[in-house]
């Protein structure tokens, strides 16, 4: 596929039509962003009776939770006579968790100094919040779980103005939170509870249950799960695929279910429902691979929670298909020892679409990211011979055409346009198809498929 400029008036009023907005004037800017509608008690009306039952459940467990969070801080607050409760610290602060260390790390003095202090960042539902330093120190008794997670670009329009600023973010599956934490903490336990250091190992053991019952309680009836819970409203309620949120939950309840050594000290109790749910979530997952005249492609980031129809984030992430995303659920999928038929008709279907859509021939910015940030003109989309394949974080539905989205919710299909702040601070191309389609070719050998 070579990216260009689309001139054709069919394809723009085929553009239209996906996004389901009125034609506008400039040749560039195809549509118009639409605010993505949030889980409430008045749509799950609308559902067949049989379904209303579970999604109130639901519901109401959120409405429960989201009460005893909020009155646990307040008991912490007043317990430690803080009356001025801070943010947490800002700042990603993730490299400990990655799990790039030597053995003999994972029980040292950093290692468990940086465990404890990611627990007192758990809120009491089992999960964290985002965009946190939690390993340098610790939360100090009746301090805010978050860090100022408020939107930079304040408008009382836009699709990220929290319901509750004083919640926000509280807690989530966005930006590597809770997954990540309860994967870094089952190494600890693991690696303790090896070394007989069973008493050092209890805090530890204790978190990563509750962030594993985390994960159970959030999933929604039909196997997906919210960018936040308990729910937040707007587009936080939302089956997320972005940032890999969805497939992480997945993955973590599946190596629970199966066994994984990071979690063999997990009660029987606990493996027993992650299975399930596990199982949901990757049917889920097959469900949500988006079809294109009766052929799947790839994934959404996002999807209504009750029609799972793809649905928009933030004011420059619209419905699309989204490569960034779609790379990691093959990987999982490529990754199960006995996949299913399915799982595996879903794999050869997105690695097609990921080799119909990879663009040759051109390069989004220098390859410095700092230095093009910094440059007068920013990241620009450059034809450079015998460049890529590269891909685009963005996809339209029904034509596979790269789109864009920009801060003011307009929508475009060339990247140069976009204002430079949005062109420079997102992700609008990726690499990732390069490693993913390597290892298809590999996998594919066990996996053949059928025509």
């Amino acid at each position: 596929m070579r990216l260009h400029r689309k001139s054709a008036l069919f394809l723009l009023l085929a553009s239209l039509a996906v996004l389901g907005t009125p034609p506008v004037t400039s040749a560039s800017t195809i549509g118009m962003n639409v605010i993505a509608k949030p889980l409430t008690r008045e749509r799950i009306g609308t559902l067949p009776k049989s379904q209303q039952k579970a999604w109130l459940a639901y519901l109401e467990r959120s409405e429960k939770q989201k009460a005893i969070d909020k009155q646990t801080l307040a008991d912490e607050q007043k317990a430690a006579g803080n009356a001025s409760p801070k943010h947490a610290s800002g700042g990603r602060g993730m490299y400990a968790l990655r799990g790039d260390h030597p053995a003999d790390w994972w029980t040292s003095d950093d290692a468990i100094k940086a465990a404890r202090n990611i627990v007192t960042y758990q809120v009491a539902d089992g999960g964290w919040s985002k965009n946190i330093d939690m390993v340098s120190k610790p939360r100090a008794p009746g301090d805010l779980y978050d860090a100022d997670n408020e939107n930079r670009f304040p408008d009382s329009a836009d699709f990220d103005k929290p319901v509750d600023p004083n919640w926000h973010y509280i807690a989530t599956l966005d930006n590597d939170s809770t997954w990540m934490q309860i994967r870094f903490l089952a190494h600890v336990t693991t690696a303790l509870l090896a070394a007989h250091r069973d008493a050092d190992a209890l805090p530890f053991r204790a978190s990563v249950n509750l962030g594993i019952e985390y994960l159970l309680d959030s999933e929604y009836p039909n196997g997906g799960w919210p960018q936040v819970w308990p729910l937040e409203g707007g587009y936080h309620d939302a089956i997320t695929i972005n940032d890999d949120a969805m497939t992480h939950a997945v993955e973590i309840l599946h190596d629970v279910a199966t066994g994984a050594p990071d979690y063999l000290f997990v009660p029987e109790a606990v493996k027993r429902r992650a299975g399930p749910a596990a199982e949901r979530g990757i049917g889920c997952l097959l469900k949500l691979q988006i079809a294109e005249n009766g052929v799947k492609t790839a994934w959404a980031q996002q999807y209504d929670a009750l029609t799972l129809e793809p649905t928009s984030a933030r004011n420059y992430e619209m419905a699309a298909l989204t490569s960034d995303e779609s790379f990691p659920i093959v990987e999982f999928f490529m990754s199960l020892p006995n996949p299913t038929p399915a799982e595996v008709q879903a794999v050869h279907a997105a690695c097609a679409w990921f080799t119909r859509v990879e663009i040759f021939g051109y390069r989004f910015g220098s390859g410095n990211f700092f230095a093009d940030r910094s440059s007068p003109g920013g990241r620009k989309l450059e034809a450079v011979a015998g460049a890529g394949p590269i891909w685009a974080r963005y996809y339209q539905i029904g034509t596979d055409k790269p789109i864009f989205g920009d801060r003011d919710k307009t929508i475009h299909d060339d990247v140069n346009d976009l204002s430079l702040e949005r062109r420079n601070g997102y992700s609008w191309f990726n690499t990732e198809g390069i490693t993913v389609l390597r290892d298809f070719k590999t996998w594919v050998q066990a996996h053949p498929g059928s025509d």
